[in-house]
């Protein structure tokens, strides 16, 4: 790796089709952006040496983004205007990048540093309802835990720690729209239509979540 590396931070969505990549395949995707932008990144050192590229928390299969990040190490410095156009016009548009800013070395590893995460969750179904979802979301933080299974495995989210604020419920186009907050951390991370889907049950309401849309992204205590 060459002695000075300049550490580019890059912000873009995964949106349309494109939301439905894993997060391996998202990974391969930005690099190949990166290589097809021919901008001059850092490879590290050892046996199997790769470019120097760390990702922010992975988004579920499914879920779109706005505003997900990754970082890569160049050895040549480019400035921020013409490495964003040079990615935009080398990525796809369902993970076009919306900015790009360079960050000094002493900064967190994106995976540690940002744990805050926003979504947009968009509940359809014909007896669906602003009031009734409310009240559904009220008992399940009222119980203060709750538990899930996935992939043959049961967790135990404490809801007092995994939502740093009351989910807010609202409506827009004739569809009932739930914003949560979910903090990160070494639990993992409490799936927001999970929680919305238990809200439903627990109404009674005959409908369903339709889409789900991570919006932010941020560190501990940004904006507060």
């Amino acid at each position: 790796m060459a002695d000075t590396t300049y550490r580019l931070r890059v912000t873009y969505g995964k949106t349309g089709r494109l939301r439905f990549l894993s997060h391996l395949e998202t990974m391969h995707a930005c690099e190949r952006s990166v290589r097809r932008a021919q901008l001059a990144y850092a490879v590290t050192q050892g046996f199997n040496p790769h470019m120097k590229v760390g990702f922010g928390p992975a988004l579920p299969v499914g879920t779109a983004g706005l505003a997900e990040r990754y970082e890569v190490w160049l050895t040549r410095f480019v400035s921020p205007s013409e490495a964003l156009s040079r990615l935009r016009e080398s990525t796809p548009a369902g993970l076009a990048p919306v900015g790009v800013l360079y960050v000094p070395e002493s900064e967190k590893a994106l995976a540690a540093s940002l744990t805050m995460a926003a979504y947009e969750v968009v509940v359809d179904g014909p007896d669906v309802g602003s009031d009734r979802v409310r009240a559904g979301l009220e008992a399940v933080v009222a119980d203060g835990s709750l538990t899930l299974e996935h992939k043959g495995k049961t967790k135990v989210y404490d809801l007092a720690v995994c939502l740093p604020k009351e989910p807010t419920v609202g409506e827009t186009q004739g569809s009932v729209v739930v914003d949560v907050t979910v903090r990160i951390g070494p639990w993992g991370s409490l799936r927001p239509e999970a929680l919305v889907a238990e809200a439903l049950r627990r109404s009674s309401v005959q409908g369903a979540v339709t889409c789900v849309t991570r919006t932010s992204l941020d560190p501990e205590g940004a904006g507060a």
